[in-house]
């Protein structure tokens, strides 16, 4: 079964969404950074709250709060081999599922999912788990990632290997 298939019966913006979504996991996977970062608006940001509940990602603690900027950086971070987290990445695989629209429109969709990822790195699995707000802008040049949070079941536990993207 391809992807067309699973994602027939799906309202069309949902299903481009959906696919959307999984080519920026497979990306993530495969430590395309440069072409994950293509993905984003100039104005979009990348959030890891601590506080699962927190919608005011600017005036709280996050793990990660990253606009274009802060991003870019953290990409030559994970790809410069001289930071500790990029020359002994782990190993992912990322599973994104449960699919559950908040907002569709032509232009704009909002989507929650749940995102498993097996992280292996020195014979060791770590697992992420977390729900996943994207919001989507439509444009002309396809789907860009206006806002991506990411709120982990785990987050107010003591957590290392952070060190990739989630």
């Amino acid at each position: 079964m391809n992807q067309q298939d699973k994602l027939q019966g799906i309202p069309e913006q949902m299903a481009r969404a959906i696919a959307f979504i999984w080519k920026e996991a497979e990306l993530l996977d495969r430590k395309d950074y440069a072409a994950w970062q293509e993905l984003w608006s100039e104005d979009g940001y990348y959030v890891v709250p601590i506080d699962h509940a927190t919608t005011d990602f600017a005036a709280t603690l996050n793990y990660a709060y990253d606009n274009a900027h802060m991003r870019k950086i953290r990409i030559e971070r994970l790809t410069s081999g001289f930071a500790m987290s990029a020359a002994d990445a782990a190993a992912t695989v990322r599973t994104v599922s449960r699919f559950v629209p908040v907002h569709l429109s032509d232009e704009l969709v909002e989507i929650n999912s749940a995102q498993v990822i097996v992280g292996y790195k020195r014979q060791q699995h770590t697992l992420f788990v977390g729900d996943v707000t994207h919001r989507l802008r439509f444009t002309a040049q396809g789907p860009k990632i206006e806002q991506k949070v990411i709120r982990l079941i785990n987050s107010m536990d003591s957590l290392n290997a952070l060190g990739f993207l989630l």
